[in-house]
């Protein structure tokens, strides 16, 4: 990606220091430091440019024709006909506005991107927001839960409670956050349980793969997957 739409006020900011709860997440594989921070900061329009591939489209059984998409758009892109919006996608410019203005929740994201291509751009939009001033990165890995916070329900702790990590690189964080989790055994009755491998995470969600947005990030030069484990 060449551009990242952050938010105003993450940028406007001298000094960057996060807080992470450490879970599972069902399309990155897990959520830590880099998700936390390239999908967190992200403006709205940044987080649907992560999860989308395309732009958004309208869910016609829902919509009522309100016009309130067409009066938010700034590019002209919505019209309304016959009671029923469309979006032009040659105009559209995946904003977002009008997502949160449906009284409807009728336009929707199409969820569509590839969990490599959402890894990549999460290590990406993560490097704009640390990238040129001092950071520092805190990560809980207490109650993992199986999937993302963002839910509204969720599902016991896969692992007992191992701690709290810190670093000044966020990849390295991760990484030994992942190591971490996958050390443990999965506690009995969690949905993490019968795993026999090693990736506790893999065997949650088997589409995912939560190594490429770290190889990703060390590619991008934001820190390194190898780490020196100092207890305290």
């Amino acid at each position: 990606m060449q551009k990242a739409k952050i938010g105003r006020a993450v940028m406007d900011a001298d000094v960057f220091i996060s807080l992470t709860h450490f879970k599972g997440h069902e399309e990155a594989g897990f959520g830590g430091a880099l998700k936390n921070i390239g999908m967190g900061c992200g403006s709205r329009a940044g987080k649907m440019e992560q999860h989308n591939a395309g732009k958004p489209h309208v869910a016609q059984d829902h919509c009522v024709g309100c016009g309130a998409c067409t009066r938010i758009c700034a590019h002209n892109g919505v019209t309304v006909t016959d009671r029923k919006a469309t979006i032009d996608h040659s105009r559209c410019v995946g904003c977002g506005r009008y997502i949160a203005v449906c009284p409807r929740d009728a336009i929707r994201v199409n969820w569509d991107e590839t969990v490599t291509n959402l890894n990549r751009k999460i290590a990406e939009y993560a490097q704009a927001v640390v990238d040129g001033r001092p950071c520092f990165h805190i990560s809980l890995v207490i109650d993992v839960s199986p999937n993302c916070d963002c839910h509204p329900e969720n599902d016991a702790a896969i692992i007992p409670n191992v701690g709290m990590f810190a670093s000044f690189d966020p990849v390295a964080l991760d990484m030994a956050c992942a190591d971490a989790v996958n050390a443990q055994p999965p506690l009995p009755g969690a949905a993490a349980a019968g795993d026999c491998g090693h990736d506790h995470f893999h065997h949650l969600h088997p589409e995912t793969d939560w190594m490429s947005c770290l190889e990703h990030a060390e590619k991008l030069g934001m820190g390194s997957r190898e780490y020196e484990l100092i207890k305290i």
